[in-house]
């Protein structure tokens, strides 16, 4: 019963990438909201409640023999996804350590999600650095190991406000605050800062045209492609062929080009 939340993670994931959901319903949220009666967001919390799980058990097996990998042996393993939701977009090591801590603050039983929360905004505030980011630098995506950020690893990103512990980044699929360990700056001149932030803009609103094919749940994985590197560009223009491409999936989706685009 305890594995149970993070089994259904795991069949959850399964669900969502390999799309299995389409054989009775149009859309993921729309399979979640009838089937279990939740929306997605809760979906991707149990999906990512489950890696945590399985990172956890992972190096536990590296440190304790099979009898103690149980919550009435020498480890203690977690028994709900609001206890791990905390740590989700932490290093597997790091998830591991902030569980062991809160883990003693709890007097050796499964830690309440409060806990895990206190201990990891304690583990910032004594390790913090200064976010040195500024706004409009231009940054790649780090996706490793945050299932958030899944299909955006290698994409660029345009900071667009600076918090302590992240930055708030425009990419091709709108606005997203992420962790500055999941951040890497290009270290690009001001100039080249100033054009790669025309690529909102530039090729008849490149980065709005990008978002609303990406919410077509029918897209083929041709077109997906194509999307992924457009949405990668480093440079402020389309060529002539990566445009002929995008126009193509967007007639064939039957989106219509936004007002004023410009080819």
């Amino acid at each position: 019963m305890e594995r149970a939340v993070f089994e259904a993670g795991k069949a959850l994931a399964e669900l969502r990438d390999r799309r299995l959901y389409r054989s009775s319903h149009r859309t993921f949220e729309d399979y979640c909201r009838d089937r279990f009666g939740h929306s997605r967001q809760k979906s991707n919390y149990l999906i990512a409640a489950a890696d945590v799980y399985e990172n956890l058990t992972t190096i536990c097996c590296q440190n304790l023999p099979p009898e103690d990998l149980t919550t009435n042996g020498s480890q203690i393993l977690p028994t709900s996804e609001g206890q791990v939701r905390p740590i989700t977009k932490l290093e597997p090591q790091e998830q591991w350590e902030v569980w062991q801590t809160a883990v003693q603050v709890a007097g050796g039983k499964v830690p309440t999600g409060r806990i895990v929360k206190d201990v990891v905004q304690r583990i910032m505030e004594r390790t913090k650095v200064p976010n040195t980011y500024q706004i409009g630098e231009v940054c790649q995506i780090l996706a490793k190991d945050n299932p958030e950020l899944r299909g955006k690893g290698g994409s660029w990103a345009i900071v667009s406000a600076v918090n302590d512990f992240s930055c708030t980044v425009r990419m091709w699929d709108g606005e997203h605050t992420i962790g500055l360990q999941h951040l890497k700056s290009f270290n690009y001149l001001p100039q080249e800062c100033q054009q790669m932030q025309q690529i909102s803009d530039a090729c008849g609103g490149l980065r709005l045209r990008i978002h609303r094919l990406r919410e077509n749940e029918n897209l083929e994985d041709a077109a997906c492609a194509v999307l992924k590197h457009l949405g990668e560009l480093k440079r402020p223009y389309l060529t002539a062929v990566e445009e002929k491409l995008l126009g193509l999936i967007e007639g064939e989706y039957g989106v219509e080009e936004v007002a004023g685009d410009s080819k």
